[in-house]
């Protein structure tokens, strides 16, 4: 998986590793268990405006105390340190980041729908996407899209060529989805995939992205005039071109 355990590993391998570490062992002590809980993305980022979770989560360690929680770390430190030695410092941070929040809005949006549907605040939301879990969808739809022709050995053993993770990994979040039916979560590893391959994929990523954040400052510029039209009695006086945003007087 990905270049091993040999080779150089980046001090900032050592310094993701470690924060996760410590954020996951936060929650099991009474006086930090809040601050870890802060840390992970949870419904507050709407009701009470905690928008920084939206960019902690993936840094918050989850899960239990066990094996498994080794493993995971043994993978992020593979992964992580292949796609750090062909980013660089600055392209492995912007792409964690990046890609985490824009899945965690994404997920965010999701419940958002999902509440105004009827449904109540519900247990299994985000459980799919929270700490470490994103880290390593992150981690491997980058290895995959940076060296789609190299073969990893799935479970340690069924060599597979890379590309077919970004594939393999919706799959995976789909059979977790079957379980937990946590369908934000799902969707944010889906748009988490489909995200990093993007803004790794040259001549795909800035104008596209660009366009969509564009269109989305319009369509939400749009709304809040409608809103001030409705409820305040604004009148709404259009611009000289015609393709122009209208004023409020």
């Amino acid at each position: 998986m990905g270049g091993g355990l040999t080779g150089p590993v980046p001090r900032d391998i050592w310094l993701l590793l470690g924060l996760i570490l410590f954020t996951f062992s936060l929650r099991f002590f009474d006086g930090s268990a809040a601050v870890a809980a802060l840390l992970r993305l949870t419904p507050l980022v709407w009701q009470r405006g905690f928008i920084w979770q939206l960019f902690t989560y993936p840094f918050a360690g989850s899960g239990a105390p066990n094996l498994w929680f080794v493993v995971e770390l043994l993978i992020i430190f593979m992964f992580g340190r292949d796609v750090y030695l062909r980013l660089g410092q600055r392209g492995f941070w912007k792409v964690l980041i990046a890609s985490g929040a824009v899945a965690a809005a994404a997920a965010v949006l999701i419940e958002l729908v999902i509440g105004l549907a009827g449904s109540g605040p519900r247990a299994s939301a985000f459980v799919l996407m929270q700490g470490q879990h994103m880290l390593l969808v992150i981690l491997i739809a980058a290895f995959a899209t940076l060296n789609s022709q190299a073969t990893i050995y799935l479970f340690f053993v069924l060599p597979v060529r890379a590309g077919w993770f970004l594939g393999l990994e919706i799959l995976f979040a789909f059979l977790g989805y079957l379980t937990t039916r946590d369908l934000s979560g799902f969707f944010g590893v889906c748009v988490a995939v489909g995200f990093t391959w993007t803004i790794l994929t040259p001549g795909r990523s800035r104008p596209g992205l660009r366009e969509l954040w564009l269109r989305l400052q319009a369509w939400w510029i749009k709304q809040r005039l409608g809103r001030m039209k409705r409820r305040r009695g604004f009148r709404v006086v259009q611009g000289e071109k015609k393709d122009s945003d209208p004023w409020v007087h």
